[in-house]
């Protein structure tokens, strides 16, 4: 007769920030797989701890289908895999991308290499092999996998921002280069030399600090939770062009009246283009920092306010040879940007399926 005198479990450790992280995918519309070497009833007791969906029928690697259409319709459908050798996982994760799927795969031994290797994001831990941080993008040097959401959102600021600041720099591209143009082919048809470029070299050091180099500065620091997305010339072509056709026509609309029309001096004209330059290079602006917070608001107005210090302050005003605008001037410049401004918001309605 033989008596228990003692009782021994084994037990897999899962680390306390596990869940959480899980969780935090789950939230972003990230599906998280389980694959591992191990019993599939023990990965999917594991995977059970930490609220895997799918855990309570994890797939025996085993019976993984050979066929890819039956491959990417298992794959999809479960989340937990047990007993899956090397070539199984590097199977998964193309079975996953041909379903338009972009996959970052985690691991940290030889029998993920390969899984690595084809993954669009390969992370590894830091204790693995070297084989398996050789050939991922990304290393986990304290091995908590608690770290990636903070890389995510570092990615997605870094994404988001460079957009934001690739909206604002094309669009001064554009629509300096349609006042150019406008000015020329005028000037030509014109025959006389009345019709010269609207603004000064010093103006344009206005504009672009303004209404890009400082905004875009602070902006690049922002945090953003926006998931990337793909066709970022698209998207950017679609903001950029419209707004910068409109604004470099309305700017030459101004030149025209206050010039032509209205026969000001120089540096009125001047004034008057530089205007409407900053109110739509601001409303541009606003559109690309959106969501508007309360300190995105506050750098706009500050930029506002530093161009009406600058045409109203002596001495500053005589230095960019500008003059402060008369009631005239006040009307044409808003009457014309507030047209404009209409416009590119309507514009920007027409493209935004290309957005």
């Amino acid at each position: 007769q033989r008596t228990s005198v003692a009782l021994v479990v084994l037990s897999e450790h899962v680390r306390e920030d596990a869940k959480g992280t899980l969780e935090y995918f789950a939230s972003q519309n990230v599906d998280v797989k389980i694959i591992s070497g191990d019993n599939p009833v023990t990965v999917g007791a594991i995977a059970a701890r930490v609220d895997v969906s799918g855990a309570d029928h994890p797939i025996d690697g085993s019976h993984l289908p050979h066929e890819l259409d039956e491959l990417v319709a298992t794959v999809n459908r479960n989340s937990v895999f047990g007993r899956v050798g090397p070539e199984q996982k590097r199977a998964m994760v193309g079975a996953l991308q041909s379903s338009d799927h972009v996959v970052a795969m985690t691991g940290d031994g030889v029998n993920d290499v390969l899984a690595l290797k084809d993954a669009d994001i390969g992370v590894a831990m830091g204790s693995g092999t070297s084989a398996a941080r050789n050939v991922a993008q990304l290393v986990l040097l304290d091995d908590r996998v608690a770290s990636m959401p903070r890389v995510v959102g570092e990615g997605r600021r870094v994404i988001a921002n460079l957009e934001r600041v690739a909206n604002l720099f094309l669009t001064k591209s554009v629509y300096a280069l349609v006042l150019a143009l406008a000015t020329a082919v005028v000037g030509l048809a014109s025959g006389t030399d009345d019709w010269l470029y609207p603004l000064l070299p010093r103006h344009l050091t206005i504009v672009g600090s303004l209404t890009i180099g400082i905004p875009a500065f602070f902006l690049s620091f922002a945090a953003s939770r926006e998931r990337a997305r793909s066709n970022f010339v698209r998207r950017v072509l679609a903001f950029a062009l419209p707004a910068g056709i409109i604004t470099g026509l309305a700017a030459f609309a101004t030149y025209a009246v206050t010039h032509a029309l209205l026969e000001m001096r120089t540096d009125e004209a001047h004034t008057a283009v530089l205007t409407v330059l900053i109110l739509l290079g601001e409303f541009v602006l606003m559109a690309a920092a959106r969501p508007l917070t309360k300190g995105r608001l506050v750098l706009v107005g500050a930029m506002l306010a530093a161009f009406f210090a600058i045409v109203f302050t002596p001495g500053l005003n005589e230095f960019f040879a500008l003059a402060p605008p008369s009631i005239v001037t006040w009307i044409v410049c808003f009457t014309l940007s507030a047209v404009a401004m209409c416009l590119v918001a309507l514009s920007w309605l027409l493209t935004g399926k290309y957005r």
